[in-house]
């Protein structure tokens, strides 16, 4: 019986994940009486959320009545929130996964693709946030359509607003309209931490965090508050522009950030008119870039009005214009970045060192290779 139990055990998936318990390394000891029909089975989790060790109970209660077993549970699991993880410090345990959107410049519309991207992956069923880390240039809120809103303060925390299914907070609703920020690195690294301490952000699946351009504090400060989960460089075909991006995937690789991969925004123009597509920036740069730091190009965003309009009148193309080329390009992407985020969290979970995957010809992660 002991035998058909390890088997049955091997169908008890890990809340929120794609693998078995058996495959993770969680179940530590397997207890059956004498007759057969009773089983206590131990695990050792690394979540303290109760939700989710009754969640697993449940299942393996389920798997083992179908062999005519009755299982008891025992879940070993952190005292407190997990504010470590082998990727380093966690500020944020409420918070599942982390999804960096960089660029090495601006004018590339890293905004439009972390907005987007975020509203993509809500139509997948995830809870997602996103935090508006460019402190200096914050646009988030204006494509949001919320720019005129003041936050509301709950106990200690700030409420996170929200429009369109995903949490957001951004400078720009704390400070009058056009007003400039001079600060130096210590106020914005500041800024950065009390978005993610003194906001109740609540549970979320991702939080996608919208970094200003370039290498500097705001990246180096979520890198060592948060284990970020996967990289996204934005970048245009142009070779000025990737050669900007370059600093953002070295800046990944130095941080020990896994790369997810490149957006190519503004490829190509569609007419209105005609529906031809027009390379105007160049080609092909992208891919050159992806084969150079073994990653891949995650999608190519065609210059659409649509876009433009959507950003600046608060309606996102993912919400306003569903059927459009830059829609579906954008819930290509958002399924990607979550394939990988799932790949990365369950390396993260079985205590695996920090790999970084190399892409099959459909995209999907294939082998691995060390990332350090």
């Amino acid at each position: 019986m002991r035998k058909q139990i390890e088997e049955k055990l091997k169908e008890v998936i890990y809340p929120g994940f794609k693998k078995s318990v058996v495959d993770f390394g969680f179940v530590k000891e397997i207890e059956v009486s004498e007759d057969g029909k009773k089983a206590i089975i131990t695990y050792q989790i690394p979540s303290s959320d109760d939700a989710t060790a009754q969640q697993l109970h449940n299942l393996t209660v389920d798997k083992l009545k179908e062999i005519g077993v009755e299982a008891t549970t025992q879940v070993i699991r952190p005292k407190k929130p997990r504010e470590t993880s082998s990727r380093g410090v966690n500020k944020m345990p409420s918070v599942k996964s982390f999804v960096m959107v960089s660029s090495g410049k601006g004018g590339v519309g890293k905004s439009t693709v972390a907005v987007n991207l975020a509203l993509a992956m809500a139509k997948e069923g995830k809870k997602v946030g996103i935090l508006d880390g460019d402190i200096y240039g914050p646009n988030v809120a204006r494509m949001l359509g919320m720019q005129d809103k003041k936050p509301e303060v709950v106990g200690n925390k700030v409420k996170p607003f929200e429009n369109y299914g995903v949490k957001f907070i951004s400078m720009a609703n704390l400070l009058p309209e056009g007003k400039a920020l001079m600060w130096r690195g210590a106020m914005l690294v500041k800024a950065l931490q009390q978005f993610m301490e003194d906001v109740d952000w609540g549970d979320l699946d991702v939080l996608v965090i919208d970094m200003p351009p370039g290498t500097g504090d705001a990246q180096m400060t979520m890198a060592q508050q948060v284990p970020v989960t996967a990289g996204v460089a934005v970048t245009t075909p142009q070779k000025v522009a990737v050669d900007d991006a370059k600093r953002s995937l070295d800046m990944f690789k130095q941080l020990h950030i896994p790369i997810a991969g490149i957006v190519e925004n503004m490829s190509g123009f569609i007419c209105p008119n005609c529906g031809n597509r027009y390379d105007i920036f160049g080609s092909g740069a992208g891919e050159e870039l992806a084969k150079q730091y073994k990653t891949e190009v995650l999608g190519k965003i065609p210059i659409e009005p649509a876009i433009r309009e959507g950003g600046d009148g608060g309606k996102p193309v993912v919400v306003a214009h569903p059927e459009s080329e830059s829609a579906k390009e954008f819930k290509k992407i958002a399924q990607k970045v979550l394939k990988f985020v799932d790949y990365v969290l369950e390396q993260d979970l079985a205590g695996n060192e920090m790999i970084q995957p190399i892409y099959g010809v459909n995209g999907t992660p294939s082998a691995c290779s060390i990332n350090r």
